[in-house]
């Protein structure tokens, strides 16, 4: 049996734990791997809401116009795109509604708000206008604030 003298000792302690440098250098690497990663991720989550906005706004835009097909005109602004999933009640309600004309419930933009649904529109008065503002929610805007739809 050997007896250690102080000096081994205290190495062995040392090589036991990081040292305060080796913890800096672990967190900047962190760091920079995570300012390279985040960008593209959230790039990504970026673009899926948009595409699923446009997805949700061309299946709308082609229930409304099953719609229009079966009752001879596009569902009012008051009737709404509810509508499409139930007989209207406001207004003058279609003879020949065949619904409903979308399965599920009308879902609502990817950012959590209904999408805008005009008719007549006031871009194309013969059809509707239909749309998204987008993140911030007001008119206009650019990349995920701006507005998407079929006008």
């Amino acid at each position: 049996m050997s007896v250690s003298s102080p000096v081994e000792r205290s190495v062995r302690r040392r090589r036991r734990g990081l040292t305060l440098i080796e913890l800096v250098v672990v967190m900047v690497v962190l760091g920079l791997l995570a300012s390279l990663v985040f960008p593209v991720v959230f790039g990504r989550v970026v673009d899926a809401r948009m595409t699923t906005a446009d997805t949700q706004l061309k299946a709308l835009g082609t229930a409304l116009e099953t719609y229009r097909l079966d009752t001879g005109g596009y569902p009012s602004t008051e009737q709404g795109l509810a509508a499409l999933r139930d007989r209207p009640t406001l207004g003058t309600a279609p003879a020949n509604w065949r619904g409903p004309y979308v399965r599920e419930a009308i879902p609502q933009d990817p950012w959590g708000r209904p999408y805008v649904y005009r008719f007549p529109g006031t871009r194309t008065p013969a059809t509707f206008d239909l749309f998204t503002l987008g993140k911030d929610g007001k008119e206009g805007g650019e990349a995920e604030d701006a507005d998407r739809g079929l006008r």
